[in-house]
């Protein structure tokens, strides 16, 4: 029998490593979307066992010397690339230890778990309790990746959800946003103010909600043998690519938090069904970054999902679920999605003020692995960036402000600045799209 080369059996470590991910992606999404809420305490547990599973056999030094002698083979360019991705999550999981694994998972499961009735509760103290174990446990991966790596605390972070990003280089992109985007939005608030808007009447079923994102996904190619639609307590893109599962929330008095929750999951969602199938179990075919993947779910949110063509298209749909009435007119049913409004909830965000949010949350996680705040500095500051942002007070309100997001209660610090990455790039994706590719086809039509 001839004996496997080092590349080969990274291949097959690698493989099996896919295969335990992909039990812990479904777990993970009935979790979140199925589970009842006893089995919370013996999921987190099985979920944390799993993750150690995987982080022993990543970290095994038999990995680390197969990628050193894999070096040695002639690999094409595509098995190169495979092997620097291997290289990139084996040296990313060998800093930690295997305890610190464990916490963190089982920290971040108990803090998740029990945000789910905190955030309706207003519960800042009791989410403050449980998130304080989460920032310790971030904190100290923190510590060790910065010292391996060099650089602050929050860029030894930033850098496992973007890489090679650093808080430096976002300071200089977020000072541009900066220095023009209060005003922007100042302005076009003033000017959509002269045309008032009819608010669409209500109760919108969640039923007929369900239906109407089921038929959105299906307009927007998503593969229903794939894949699923479901309800969690925030809206989210899982499993895998071969069956990959996105959720939503639906408010009866409000129809469009439940539809561009669809949308913008479908997003993700597609990307992930469209990923290199032939190297599925392998890291190169993994997103290349978060910014990447929130390129393609706040493309289909704010360019396409908000474009005319695509709301004329949606609106005879809108009508037959929800029946005629005036703001279901052409001219306010458009006005009304492209409206730009500042308000608490990020994710309802439109694409003007949608920056604003995600500095804000930049701006207070990065202080708070630094050490330069700690938990209970957070409602304080994040009513001052509020205020100073978008107008709006969050004082007392913790439920629709610091308290609004899932990334934090399962130690997500870093991932947040993936959103304005990702709306820049979607933001050039659809410009090139509109006039680079337009031009792009003339130069090679006059080679």
């Amino acid at each position: 029998m001839e004996k496997s080369s080092p590349y080969q059996s990274l291949l097959k470590t690698f493989q099996r490593l896919s295969r335990f991910s992909h039990l812990s992606a479904i777990a993970g999404w009935d979790m979140f979307a199925m589970m009842p809420p006893g089995g919370s305490a013996a999921r987190g547990e099985a979920l944390a066992e799993l993750g150690v599973l995987q982080h022993q056999i990543l970290t095994d030094k038999k990995v680390g010397e197969w990628l050193q002698n894999a070096l040695q083979e002639e690999l094409n360019d595509v098995e190169q690339a495979n092997l620097r991705e291997m290289t990139r999550q084996y040296e990313q999981a060998a800093l930690l230890p295997e305890s610190l694994v464990e916490a963190k998972s089982l920290a971040g499961s108990r803090c998740e778990h029990a945000w789910r009735s905190q955030r309706p509760a207003n519960d800042w103290q009791g989410f403050a309790e449980n998130l304080r174990d989460v920032v310790k446990l971030s904190r100290e991966e923190a510590q060790i990746r910065a010292a391996a790596k060099g650089g602050s605390r929050y860029d030894a972070l930033l850098d496992i959800f973007e890489p090679d990003m650093t808080s430096a280089r976002l300071d200089v992109l977020f000072a541009d946003l900066k220095s023009w985007l209060p005003s922007l939005l100042e302005k076009v608030v003033e000017k959509q103010a002269q045309t008032p808007l009819i608010e669409p009447q209500g109760p919108f079923p969640i039923a007929d909600q369900r239906e109407l994102g089921l038929e959105v996904m299906r307009v927007l190619g998503f593969d229903f043998d794939g894949g699923r639609l479901d309800i969690s307590a925030h809206p989210f893109c899982g499993g895998v690519p071969q069956d990959v599962r996105i959720t939503t929330r639906y408010n009866e008095n409000d129809l469009l938090s439940a539809l561009f929750g669809v949308i913008h999951e479908t997003g993700h969602a597609r990307y992930e069904q469209n990923l290199p199938r032939n190297w599925l179990d392998q890291p190169i075919a993994l997103a290349r970054s978060t910014a990447i993947h929130e390129s393609q779910s706040l493309f289909f949110e704010m360019q396409l999902g908000r474009s005319d063509a695509f709301l004329q298209r949606l609106l005879p749909t809108v009508r037959q679920y929800f029946g005629e009435q005036p703001a279901f007119s052409h001219e306010n049913f458009i006005a009304w999605n492209q409206r730009v409004k500042p308000g608490f909830i990020r994710v309802d965000a439109d694409e003007v003020s949608y920056p604003a949010h995600v500095i804000l949350r930049y701006e207070i996680e990065r202080a708070l692995i630094d050490g330069d705040i700690e938990v209970e500095d957070i409602p304080a500051l994040w009513d001052e960036k509020m205020q100073h942002w978008l107008g709006l007070s969050t004082l007392g309100n913790y439920r629709d402000g610091c308290m609004q997001d899932i990334h934090w209660t399962d130690g997500g610090f870093g991932y947040f600045p993936s959103y304005t990455l990702g709306a820049m790039y979607a933001a050039q994706l659809m410009a090139f799209r509109q006039t680079g590719a337009a031009a792009a086809g003339k130069r090679y039509r006059q080679r």
